[in-house]
């Protein structure tokens, strides 16, 4: 399974720079709350490994970004967070890969494509963004992620199947409360800082 991990690190990776990201930023930098969020992924990834705590599934968070960043752009800051992750927990490289991937990569890409879903189908409406994107589509991106990594690599010894899967469907609406409510306050204060929504698209003046 290792193997995996690295083929969709290296994968997202390479998609990533191949889509310049950087471009955006127009020499400017991203907005301060997603920098502040993006130095406090380390330890929310690495929860459950510092507080020796195996039942504590740690919050993605990764959504939030997503949405700030757009896709590519938050695929590139996974790598010094996967970095900070083997320091702080103390954890080996392939598990700090593994929970990067995990908690990152994946749920990331699935938000994307579900994003885009919304998009694509559903009414171009302000609140269908906010509870589309922000909400429902992290709940689903984060447990999907979260249940296929356990299905796949499988659960420590001391818990069982049922109690992992269900301890990362709480954690995903966890996270899709924090993302839906953090969109919510951009989208009324500072909708600038999300690569995601433009009022041209989602508040149509007609």
């Amino acid at each position: 399974m290792i193997t995996l991990d690295l083929l969709l690190a290296t994968t997202g990776l390479l998609l990533a720079l191949a889509l310049r990201p950087w471009r955006a930023l127009a020499g400017t930098t991203p907005p301060w709350p997603a920098l502040a969020w993006w130095a406090v992924l380390p330890l929310l990834w690495s929860l459950d490994a510092i507080t020796d705590m195996p039942l504590l599934q740690p919050l993605s968070g990764v959504c939030v970004l997503l949405l700030m960043l757009g896709w590519p752009l938050t695929v590139l800051m996974l790598v010094p967070v996967t970095v900070v992750i083997a320091l702080l927990a103390d954890v080996s490289a392939l598990d700090a890969l593994h929970r990067s991937v995990w908690l990152g990569l994946v749920p990331a890409t699935l938000a994307m494509l579900l994003g885009a879903g919304v998009r694509r189908w559903l009414p171009k409406h302000l609140f269908v963004y906010i509870l589309g994107r922000g909400f429902f589509a992290t709940a689903l991106a984060v447990a999907g992620a979260g249940w296929l990594a356990a299905l796949l690599f499988g659960v420590p010894t001391t818990l069982s199947l049922a109690d992992v899967l269900l301890a990362r469907g709480l954690a995903a609406s966890g996270d899709a409360f924090l993302t839906g409510m953090m969109v919510a306050i951009c989208v009324a204060f500072r909708p600038q800082w999300l690569a995601t929504y433009t009022d041209k698209l989602y508040l149509p003046r007609d």
